[in-house]
């Protein structure tokens, strides 16, 4: 095959350091906008972006042309330098973060379960909803991890 074709799309969520509610009502929008141009400069296309204040929900195509985990290593760097030097200097992203593959058809429920965030979080925290999300994906984890940092 002369060419390489792909269509990678990710759930990734990730969450401020040690849960710190940081991410008030006026830093949401220009924060998700932020994120979303760092992953358009990377080459990848951000379909939806939302979340708590203490955590982050992103659906995007990825590139192919760089790896999930230097695409991740940007993103929380150069949006946590941003807040920092615009917002509140004391803002830090988690070490880690959970990401899972999503088929084009199931992006329609993934962009309405994102969008949803402060439905879901009326009576879930997030290490709940993170550990829901891990089981259905089927991916192993220590529970004793999830609530670190």
């Amino acid at each position: 095959m002369a060419q390489t074709y792909a269509n990678f799309i990710a759930h990734v969520v990730f969450s401020t350091k040690h849960r710190l509610p940081f991410i008030t009502p006026d830093l949401a929008p220009p924060l998700h906008a932020y994120l979303g141009g760092i992953i358009q400069e990377l080459g990848g296309f951000p379909l939806i972006i939302n979340g708590m204040p203490d955590h982050v929900h992103i659906l995007l195509q990825l590139p192919l042309t760089q790896s999930v985990a230097d695409i991740l290593r940007v993103m929380k760097t150069n949006s946590s330098r941003w807040v920092r030097q615009t917002r509140d200097r004391n803002f830090e992203w988690q070490r880690g973060y959970a990401i899972f593959s999503v088929s084009r058809s199931a992006t329609p429920n993934v962009i309405r379960y994102i969008r949803n965030q402060a439905v879901h979080h009326r009576d879930r925290a997030y290490s709940v909803e993170l550990i829901l999300l891990l089981r259905k994906h089927g991916v192993p984890f220590e529970e004793r991890f999830i609530d670190q940092e």
